[in-house]
């Protein structure tokens, strides 16, 4: 949740939503781990659509900037919203790099990653301080061979789209009405149905790369989700259930952990499911977590550092995952002799996130609010 101003009455905070964020963040970490063992073939991939959490994270994002930012603007202007959406953000994006950086070196692989080997030191660490500004790199520049406009981090790729979805909330579409922005999400999922249904590929994977098809890709992932998100706080429609936290916490796995729809031969099912999952389903499990409450002390707990190690664990997981892939690749280590390396990824990417928020992220935060701002907010 983005911070909120000590003169102004805080608003609820929306537990739920936190706990969620975790869950799928957790679910992107077992994907990639997955997909060390699925040799780049997407329709046998477990957890087959982990990969929508991405497109979940944006309409939540969507959904939290409207709740603590909509009714500021009268007394925030744009330099103070971005001041507090970088304090949020950028510390985890920096520290992501530098641990990108320091395992660069161990995933070498005479298969996956070839260029590693004879790379020279002085382009690591130019593409580690272009990445601390979350600027894509040039193709001439990528250093692991994956095409990625981050290749020591690749999610950061979402967090470049994330930055550029806030621009757009506060040069424009701050200023729509709620009939102004249906329009334009409307025409948003009808982008997004036209590329998953009718595309080339069938389902949404890509955007991390700096070339027109992938730079499509991640606007049209970005686009519908993110102002859907917006016009779901602005409607406020919120759905009360009890248990809403484990109900939606089922949902999200269930909806990523789906095997694909359909063949080489019929991409559209899956472009079918895909659509359906981000235009209806997410903004309805978001419309129930908005909607529910906690009242038992245990799953407070565990919905808070759910929430508190989410971003952590997306932003620095992923270096982990380049090695243990290389690891997978270059020993040719199937899922029955691997998955126990695989657990302790995912537990290691875990712990590292837990690490990272409270001896790096939150204590930066808490200066940077101190130092930048003239009002204290929270950190959340």
């Amino acid at each position: 949740m983005s911070s909120i101003s000590s003169d102004i009455k805080p608003k609820k905070h929306y537990e739920i939503l936190d706990g969620l964020r975790g869950v799928a963040a957790i679910l992107v970490v077992a994907f990639h781990i997955f997909e060390a063992f699925a040799g780049g073939n997407r329709f046998v991939q477990i957890i087959n659509h982990g990969y929508l959490a991405v497109d979940f994270f944006f309409l939540l994002s969507g959904f939290v900037v409207a709740y603590a930012y909509d009714d500021r603007w009268s007394k925030m202007g744009q330099w103070e919203f971005y001041k507090r959406r970088l304090i949020r953000l950028q510390p985890m994006v920096i520290l992501g790099m530098i641990i990108g950086a320091i395992f660069y070196y161990f995933q070498a692989s005479d298969i996956l990653f070839p260029m590693i080997g004879g790379m020279e030191v002085w382009k690591v660490i130019l593409t580690m301080a272009i990445g601390f500004t979350l600027l894509p790199i040039p193709p001439s520049l990528e250093i692991r061979g994956w095409g990625e406009m981050h290749p020591l981090n690749g999610p950061a790729w979402s967090l470049f789209f994330e930055y550029i979805a806030n621009i757009l909330y506060a040069v424009i579409f701050r200023k729509f009405s709620n009939k102004v922005m249906s329009v334009f999400v409307l025409i948003f999922a009808g982008l997004l149905i036209n590329y998953t249904v009718f595309g080339p590929k069938g389902d949404v994977i890509g955007g991390w790369s700096l070339n027109l098809e992938q730079l499509n890709v991640g606007f049209t992932r970005l686009l519908y989700p993110f102002f859907a998100g917006v016009l779901l706080c602005r409607l406020g429609k919120l759905i009360h259930v009890k248990n809403a936290f484990w109900i939606c916490s089922i949902l999200i796995t269930i909806v990523l952990a789906m095997p694909r729809f359909g063949d080489e031969n019929s991409l559209w099912m899956n472009g079918l499911y895909e659509s359906i999952c981000i235009i209806f389903i997410f903004p309805i499990i978001v419309a129930i977590g908005a909607g529910g409450e906690i009242k038992n002390e245990i799953s407070l707990k565990i919905c808070k550092l759910l929430g508190d190690i989410s971003y952590p664990i997306y932003i620095t997981h992923y270096p982990l995952i380049y090695w243990f892939t290389a690891w997978v690749v270059d020993n040719k280590v199937s899922m029955e002799n691997g998955y126990l390396e695989g657990i302790g990824v995912l537990i290691v990417s875990i712990l590292l996130a837990f690490v990272c928020l409270k001896l790096y992220d939150e204590p930066v935060r808490k200066w940077l609010v101190n130092k930048f701002q003239k009002r204290k907010v929270s950190l959340q």
